[in-house]
């Protein structure tokens, strides 16, 4: 099955799930649609820098891993033959 008609599979799964709604409730699905792609558009280039960056804390790095070491908890139960 090529991409193409996966998406034509999955339109049409979506159009037969939308028959049984009624008049009111597909006019609310279409405003909400628009809605989805005007606000699609918008770049918004400050959002990629928040998606890296340094790790920030007032601890040290040994106190960090102090902490981590101590919060582990191993629950590996062995069976005796």
């Amino acid at each position: 099955m090529k991409a193409g008609e996966l998406k034509f599979d999955l339109i049409n799964t979506y159009l037969k799930l939308l028959n049984s709604l009624s008049a009111e409730s597909k006019r609310e699905l279409i405003s909400k649609l628009s809605d989805s792609l005007k606000g699609s558009k918008k770049d918004n280039p400050g959002a990629i820098k928040k998606l890296f960056g340094a790790f920030e804390s007032t601890q040290s790095a040994e106190q960090i891993i102090s902490d981590l070491k101590q919060t582990r908890t191993f629950t590996r139960n062995t069976e005796k033959l």
